[in-house]
Order: C-alpha cells, then sequence, then structure tokens
C-alpha cells in the first residue's frame, strides 16, 4: 500500500528562510511541493521520508534565493494490483460503492465487483448483501476488505473544447479526478470486518 520512491528536484530556499537549519528547510520544501499531491503515474505522496543527497547551495542572481539539487524518497500511497486493503465506506450508489482510506477518497467498487447476491435498496439507498437468510446491510461508515482490481490515471488539466484551450480550476468546467482506484470486495473477512 505504501511504497517508497525516489525523486530528483531543485529547489529554492528564499532568504526570508535563511534563519533555518539547511536541512530543515529543505525537508520544508520537499512537503511543501510534493505532500498530500499526486504525481502521475507514482501516487499520493505522503511525507518526505529521508534525504539522499543535496549540491552545494548556489545563489541565485537578483533573487538571492538559494538553489540546491536534491534527491530525496517519499512515501506514496500506491497500492498494487490485488492488494486487499481495509477501508471505510463512503457512499451507496446504484452504480457501486465509494471507498474511503480516510486519507484516500478515490475508491470504487462498481456493482458488477460486489458479492453474489448484492442488490441495491432504492428505499434504503444502500447496497444489500443476501448471505444465505441474512440480509447485510454496506451502510456508509462500515469498514470493509476491498481488492484492489486497477488504477486509473487522468491529466488533471482540463480541456476546454469550445475555445480549444487547456482552462485550470474553471468554475464551469468539469474537472477529472488524477488518480482513482477500482476494486472488488474482497473474500478475506467476507466484506465487513465488524461481522467477523
Amino acid at each position: 500500500m505504501f511504497i517508497l520512491t525516489k525523486f530528483q528536484d531543485l529547489i529554492q530556499i528564499p532568504p526570508h528562510e535563511f534563519y533555518k537549519k539547511s536541512r530543515d528547510s529543505i525537508e520544508d520544501k520537499i512537503n511543501e511541493k510534493y505532500a498530500n499531491k499526486i504525481v502521475q503515474k507514482v501516487g499520493l505522496c505522503i511525507c518526505m521520508w529521508d534525504l539522499l543527497k543535496a549540491s552545494d547551495g548556489l545563489v541565485g542572481f537578483g533573487t538571492g534565493n538559494v538553489n540546491v539539487n536534491i534527491e530525496f524518497r517519499m512515501v506514496v500511497f500506491r497500492p498494487f494490483k490485488g492488494e486487499v486493503i481495509t477501508a471505510r465506506i463512503k457512499g451507496n450508489t446504484p452504480g457501486g460503492i465509494y471507498l474511503t482510506t480516510e486519507f484516500f477518497d478515490n475508491i470504487f467498487v462498481p456493482e458488477t465487483m460486489l458479492f453474489e447476491g448484492c442488490f441495491y435498496n432504492e428505499e434504503e439507498e444502500v447496497w444489500v448483501w443476501l448471505s444465505g437468510e441474512t440480509e447485510i446491510f454496506f451502510d456508509n461508515g462500515t469498514v470493509v476488505h476491498a481488492r484492489i482490481e486497477k488504477e486509473t490515471w487522468q491529466d488533471a488539466m482540463v480541456i476546454d473544447e469550445k475555445k480549444s484551450k487547456v482552462v485550470n480550476g474553471a468554475k464551469d468546467t468539469p474537472t477529472r479526478t488524477p488518480y482513482s482506484i477500482e476494486a472488488s470486495m474482497a473474500e478475506v473477512g467476507l466484506g465487513g470486518v465488524e461481522w467477523w
């Protein structure tokens, strides 16, 4: 679920941050730039793990910023295909169930990947699993096990086709999720954790 990924980057430390130790400034800049952000084909960056290399800083002309080439590792959330994760149900729709891990909300279990015998209860707006003679409700907040089936990467930039230019963050333009996961209900624990 979590991996260590190596990055290389150039960071700039402005003069008003010179009072900090250089390692603290570098760590702050890395976390500011990467933490809680999705990097395409890498995953959701959580935080810096360690600093592997840092060059001597070079002062930029005119700005006074110190430019430092760095190599570091980040803790990244990117579950692999087939991995079973524990998540909480965020929402039920006729198309499937949305899950959350408290820090990542883009996990979806389509109706075709639910247990055999599941049906959507329109009245309660919840998926129900008919196990023998017992009805088990997949209510919001229920902790479940899900198996990762597929991950989807999309460019977060949205293209306005009328003007044929890229629009970033426009109010009327629908945005796309840069990283989402499709999962199935895992047979390990048979869904709801609290039932076992």
